[in-house]
C-alpha cells in the first residue's frame, strides 16, 4: 500500500509538473497562429553576433517568455501576433525531440497554426549564390542509408552511401508513393503553399555584400553562383553529417533525384527538417498540429563544393575559419526578411487562413 501510494503522489507531481496552467485570459490554452523555428543560436538571444534566432527575437516583438525545460532553449511568443519562436538545437534528434515536446504542450493550442523553418544552409552553386533564400517543397533525408567505406566500393559503383535495405546505388524502386517514402527517407510538402509563399516573397531585394561577391566570383563553372542573391525554389537534403565537396555535391543531387523520381532538385543542405517533419506528422495524427501547414526556408550562407583550384578540404577549412562564412549574415537577414513577410501576411489575414491554408 506505501509503494501504491507513492507512486500515485510521483504521478500526480509528473502531471503537475507537465501540465501547467493556461496562460490565456479566456483560461484556455493559448492560440498560435504560426511558429517560428530556428535550430541554433550563438551566444545570447539580444546585442551580440546572431544566429538564427536573434533577428526573429529583437526585430519580430517575441517578449513574451516561456520556460521551456523539455527542449533546448526557452520559448518567446508576440503576445499580439500569436506568432511563437523556438530554437530547437542542432542536429536531427534535438530538432525532432523539441518540435514533438512543443507541439504536446498543454499550453499552447496549435491546431492551425503555420510552421516556418527559418535557417541557414549549404547551397548548390549548380543552382544559386550565397545569400540566396529557397522555398523546398520536396525535403530528402541524408541519414537513412547504408554506407560501404569509398577505398572498398566496387569500381562500377558511383558512391559507396546508398538506399536502406538496397545492396548497391539506386536500385529499382517497388514504392509507388511520390509523396513520402515508407521509412521517412523523403517527404513532399504542401506545393501549393509553397508556391504560394515563394510567389509572395519572389520579388523581394535581399542583401548583397563585397565579400559573398569576391567569394561568388571565384565559381566562374556555375553561371547562376555568380549572380546576387535571390528568392527561388529548391529542394533541401537534410543530414547530421556536415558534408562537403563537389562528390558529395554530386552525390546530393542523385540521392535527391532517386527519392523524389525526378521531381526535386538538391539546391540546400542542411540539418534538421526532416526530422521536424516527421514529428509534425505525427502530433497531426494526434490531432495537435497541421503537417499540411508546414514550410522550409533555408537560406544560403556558404556552397555546398569548392571552387575550381581547391580541394574539398582546403575550401571547407577557408569557409570554418575565424572570419566565417561569408554569406552568414546575408543569409540570416535573408531568412527574417523573407520569412517574416509570409507571417505577416498570414497574421493580417488570419481569419481566412485560420480555415483555408493559401495557395497558388
Amino acid at each position: 500500500m506505501k509503494k501504491l501510494i507513492i507512486l500515485i503522489l510521483s504521478m500526480v507531481a509528473i502531471t503537475a509538473c507537465t501540465s501547467e496552467a493556461p496562460t490565456s485570459e479566456s483560461g484556455s490554452p493559448i492560440e498560435i497562429k504560426a511558429v517560428v523555428i530556428t535550430m541554433f543560436e550563438i551566444g545570447e538571444d539580444e546585442g551580440d553576433k546572431p544566429g538564427e534566432f536573434q533577428l526573429w527575437k529583437e526585430n519580430y516583438g517575441l517578449n513574451k517568455k516561456f520556460e521551456f525545460p523539455q527542449g533546448h532553449h526557452d520559448l518567446y511568443l508576440n503576445t499580439e501576433k500569436g506568432v511563437l519562436g523556438i530554437v530547437t538545437g542542432m542536429g536531427m534528434a534535438k530538432a525532432s525531440t523539441a518540435i514533438m515536446a512543443l507541439g504536446l504542450d498543454p499550453r499552447f493550442d496549435f491546431t492551425h497554426a503555420y510552421w516556418l523553418v527559418a535557417g541557414i544552409a549549404g547551397i548548390d552553386p549548380e543552382d544559386g549564390t550565397l545569400g540566396t533564400a529557397a522555398w523546398a517543397e520536396y525535403i530528402i533525408d541524408g541519414d537513412l542509408a547504408h554506407e560501404i567505406d569509398s577505398r572498398e566500393i566496387p569500381k562500377d559503383w558511383t558512391t559507396g552511401y546508398f538506399p536502406l535495405f538496397a545492396n548497391e546505388p539506386y536500385p529499382t524502386q517497388q514504392s509507388t508513393n511520390t509523396h513520402h517514402a515508407p521509412n521517412g527517407e523523403f517527404y513532399q510538402l504542401n506545393g501549393g503553399l509553397v508556391n504560394w509563399a515563394f510567389d509572395l516573397t519572389k520579388n523581394i531585394k535581399l542583401q548583397d555584400t563585397d565579400a559573398m561577391l569576391h567569394l561568388r566570383s571565384q565559381y566562374v563553372e556555375h553561371p547562376l553562383a555568380l549572380e546576387p542573391p535571390k528568392v527561388i525554389k529548391g529542394d533541401q537534403v537534410a543530414a547530421s553529417t556536415f558534408w562537403h565537396g563537389k562528390l558529395m555535391n554530386q552525390w546530393a543531387n542523385d540521392w535527391t533525384q532517386y527519392w523524389t523520381k525526378g521531381k526535386g532538385n538538391f539546391v540546400t543542405s542542411a540539418m534538421e527538417d526532416t526530422g521536424s517533419y516527421q514529428a509534425l506528422i505525427y502530433l497531426t495524427n494526434a490531432g495537435k498540429a497541421d503537417k499540411s501547414r508546414f514550410m522550409v526556408l533555408r537560406t544560403a550562407s556558404n556552397f555546398t563544393m569548392q571552387p575550381p583550384g581547391l580541394t574539398a578540404a582546403q575550401n571547407l577549412a577557408a569557409e570554418s575559419a575565424e572570419a566565417g562564412y561569408a554569406g552568414m549574415n546575408p543569409a540570416l537577414n535573408a531568412a527574417y526578411v523573407v520569412g517574416s513577410t509570409v507571417l505577416d501576411e498570414i497574421v493580417d489575414n488570419w481569419d481566412s487562413y485560420k480555415i483555408d491554408p493559401p495557395s497558388k
